[in-house]
């Protein structure tokens, strides 16, 4: 019986060390097939059992980068957590980021794209900790990034905006003189300052519609200063 015994144990660890190398190739052909297909479904799927099965951070934010680009924020920040992590990879940084930003989290974004900015520094992820500041009442922080931006932004590089039904494409040079405006206002509620920057804006991109709404908000706002 003593014999027979680890004869026994030895026997179960190899059948399961079998399975579970069966159960992996399994769930990386059915991976593959997923991709092939662009079934996102399946692909998360995949991605889950193989974690499970063989855990790896790379494997982990692929999931997480699956979720967030299908709009699945929470989904993707269960994945990889919330906290700053200096051994983050890029892309889980940029996932952490673009998804509390997209849960409305701008001060933990912030954070995030704050480190992006240190690994990569760019006029986009300038825009983006821009944009958030003015959101969390950081103006002087915002006109940091947004004089980086208009410093180093080049004439073709574009943005995209949602506020119209159709999504649209607008100057980025124009976009952080939009923002420019914005941080003058709200900083100084000085109007005259925040307009000539909004036709600066218009001169750029005539087309920029976020900076037309912008702008007859504060003529409106300039005609009626008592509407405050």
């Amino acid at each position: 019986m003593k014999k027979i015994l680890p004869i026994l144990l030895l026997c179960v660890s190899f059948s399961n060390a079998q399975t579970k190398s069966e159960l992996q190739k399994h769930y990386e052909a059915f991976y593959s097939q997923m991709k092939a297909q662009g079934d996102v479904n399946g692909i998360i799927n995949a991605l889950t059992h193989l974690n499970v099965i063989s855990p790896s951070v790379a494997r982990k934010d692929t999931l997480a980068y699956v979720y967030a680009n299908n709009g699945q924020h929470l989904q993707a920040l269960n994945t990889i957590g919330v906290e700053k992590n200096d051994a983050d990879s890029n892309l889980a940084v940029q996932i952490k980021a673009i998804s509390l930003k997209a849960i409305n989290q701008p001060k933990r974004a912030i954070e995030q794209f704050e480190i992006l900015f240190k690994k990569t520094p760019s006029p986009f992820i300038a825009y983006k900790l821009a944009d958030l500041k003015i959101m969390t009442g950081d103006y002087t922080g915002a006109t940091k990034n947004i004089t980086y931006g208009l410093a180093n932004v080049k004439d073709e590089m574009k943005y995209a905006f949602y506020e119209r039904e159709q999504p649209y494409e607008a100057s980025l040079k124009a976009a952080f003189t939009h923002l420019k405006a914005l941080a003058q206002y709200q900083k100084d509620q000085n109007i005259d300052a925040a307009l000539t920057s909004i036709n600066e804006a218009l001169i750029i991109d005539p087309s920029f519609n976020l900076a037309s709404l912008t702008k007859q908000a504060l003529e409106t706002r300039k005609a009626n200063p008592e509407g405050k």
